[in-house]
């Protein structure tokens, strides 16, 4: 389906520089964009091809546009934030290309009498919703999703195949939540019970009940095969638009700030805080107990060990070099001791002479 320009700024916002009228019906690079394209500039270092590309308009911010030469006879619409203004349009063109799936219950699916399903929500096959769940306006649930006792999934929600959200959890609307994601799952709580040492110690771990639940903002996305526990006693909690990668760990009572973004393979021990609008890079591990900041920016494969009271960026990350450099750099971290030793030495022998 084409939009012209003015259907898109009456959408959208932003202002239209050249034909209102011109249609686009899709999105495209800037190198490979045609007459029925639309096309975006984010990267100023590429402002060279909006004056060679073919795109029908080119979202631009005003700066880019007043750095090119001409704009005759090219079509823009201009905005303050073109990538994501690019990321609004690419979800509607999406949304209108996509066949809707038909509100009902699919014939195979468990539905527990107890439980509320909006009559305009989808539910897969195999998709099973136990007693005291309520299942909003517009939801989808594809195949073989588990919904636990007492859960509420929040309108507009799409929960992908093989999700399971146990009993007790609060999804807000609008949320994505990607396959084999789990929510709810018990938090790892262990309490000690040992005598004795060695061979001749006795006892075992005492399984700590995990009666709390997860409370899921409006707005989140999680990502696929990603875990959040929940809480020991109080709810796991992540705020609104909390954006979750793939293979993400966040352990029970956990407080994940509103707007915060975490990339995937981190791990988040329980009961640590994180506040509004912080990055968390890919693997980076965060111990138990801790708080970060509101716009606290931890880099990839970072270790958290401690709390990070002020805004910035964090690495504790080696980061990758060449590998005869590593080497070296590996031997000198191995003799560092010795070396501190022999400073030492050096400079009581330096102070003796000077006492003389």
């Amino acid at each position: 389906m084409a939009l012209t320009l003015e259907e898109l700024v009456g959408r959208f916002g932003g202002e239209v520089v050249g034909d209102r009228a011109r249609q686009v019906g899709s999105l495209a690079p800037l190198d490979q964009a045609g007459p029925q394209q639309l096309a975006f500039l984010a990267n100023p270092k590429y402002l060279s091809q909006v004056e060679t590309t073919q795109a029908g308009a080119v979202l631009i911010s005003p700066a880019d546009l007043a750095k090119l030469g001409s704009s005759e006879g090219r079509n823009f619409i201009v905005t303050p934030n073109p990538y994501a203004y690019f990321a609004r349009v690419a979800q509607m063109f999406i949304d209108l290309a996509t066949p809707k799936a038909p509100a009902g219950v699919h014939p195979s699916a468990v539905i527990d009498a107890a439980a509320k399903v909006a009559p305009s929500a989808v539910i897969g096959p195999h998709v099973v919703v136990e007693a005291g769940a309520v299942i909003g306006e517009n939801v989808r649930l594809d195949a073989n999703v588990v919904v636990g006792r007492g859960t509420q999934i929040g309108e507009g929600s799409h929960l992908y195949p093989n999700v399971a959200v146990y009993y007790g959890c609060k999804i807000g609307p609008r949320a994505i939540i990607h396959s084999g994601a789990v929510i709810g799952s018990d938090g790892f709580g262990f309490a000690p019970d040992f005598v004795g040492e060695g061979d001749v110690r006795t006892g075992s771990w005492v399984k700590i009940p995990q009666v709390g639940g997860v409370s899921i903002g409006p707005d989140v996305e999680i990502g696929a095969n990603t875990t959040i526990d929940r809480g020991a006693m109080a709810d796991t909690i992540i705020e609104e638009c909390v954006k979750i990668d793939n293979l993400v760990q966040i352990g029970h009572n956990c407080k994940i700030g509103a707007y915060t973004v975490i990339a995937g393979c981190a791990g988040i021990a329980g009961s640590t805080t994180i506040g509004r609008h912080c990055m968390i890079g890919g693997a980076v591990g965060i111990a138990g107990h801790v708080t970060l900041a509101d716009y606290v920016i931890v880099t990839a494969k970072s270790g958290v060990s401690k709390s990070l009271l002020k805004p910035g960026m964090y690495t504790s990350a080696f980061p990758a070099v060449d590998h005869a450099d590593w080497n070296k750099s590996a031997a000198l971290m191995r003799n560092l001791d010795k070396l501190r030793d022999r400073i030492k030495a050096l400079e009581a022998a330096a102070a003796a002479r000077d006492n003389t």
